[in-house]
């Protein structure tokens, strides 16, 4: 999952620009972990320790409230309220990485994704994102090749995957809805020839730049194999170390492709 989380960190410093290029600097001195990586690590901590989605989020949500929480989120972890609110946010697909490392069947997949995200995204598309995230990144880890991960999402999940980057990026702009930004990090992850490509071609979007690079880091991660020795680096010196010990301690045992 560490290739989500480095999509986090290396798209947060572009989210408000609207950038509409690959060439730009992969790290600057402003380079952050989001709350795409506190609640990507909240599910790990989750998966690790067979703890209860909504009161972890919570909890890591009141520990680090200055990660860039949306509105809705922030009210709800706030609240003395455990029920869901409904969204069809991003923010379902964007935490649900560690679910596609650690489990091995597609029923499983699909099952755990939407118990992560039905806890605060119970809306329809609000799962079915997560579950596409997570369904992709099962089917990379398992070397499926590309064309058949694209026929897998398009099946199950009616998103059009047929769109070129090239054709999306002029028009596109900043969607932090399921259904504006699963299928366009997706299709970066399929226009790809290496992990750093992918994030670089997902951020160029110029849309929810981190949760785009951390959707389509997760999948990159999986299908690659690897992620850059110099990326790992700086995304270790970046994170908090509690946040860190739970990606190292998830990575031993899960990251084993």
């Amino acid at each position: 999952m560490i290739g989500a989380i480095a999509g986090d960190l290396i798209g947060s410093v572009y989210e408000s620009h609207c950038l509409k290029t690959t060439e730009f600097d992969i790290f600057t001195a402003n380079s952050t972990f989001t709350d795409d990586t506190v609640l990507t690590v909240a599910v790990a901590d989750c998966i690790l320790r067979n703890k209860d989605y909504a009161s972890t989020f919570k909890g890591y949500a009141l520990k680090y409230p200055y990660a860039g929480f949306g509105g809705a989120f922030s009210q709800w972890a706030k609240s003395d309220s455990l029920d869901p609110y409904n969204s069809f946010g991003n923010g379902s697909a964007m935490r649900v990485s560690p679910i596609g490392f650690a489990f091995d069947t597609m029923d499983e997949v699909l099952a755990e994704a939407k118990r992560s995200a039905e806890v605060t995204h119970n809306h329809p598309e609000g799962i079915k994102g997560a579950q596409a995230i997570a369904a992709a990144i099962l089917l990379a880890r398992e070397e499926k090749n590309k064309s058949k991960i694209k026929e897998f999402i398009e099946r199950n999940f009616g998103y059009d995957l047929n769109q070129a980057l090239d054709d999306i990026r002029p028009y596109y702009y900043f969607d932090q809805t399921c259904q504006g930004s699963v299928p366009q990090a997706i299709i970066a992850f399929l226009e790809s020839d290496s992990y750093e490509d992918a994030v670089r071609k997902a951020i160029s979007l110029g849309g929810d730049a981190d949760t785009l690079g951390c959707m389509t880091g997760g999948i990159a991660q999986a299908y690659f194999k690897v992620v850059p020795a110099y990326i790992i680096e700086e995304v270790k010196d970046r994170l908090d170390p509690e946040l860190l010990k739970v990606v190292e301690q998830f990575t031993a045992k899960y990251c084993r492709d």
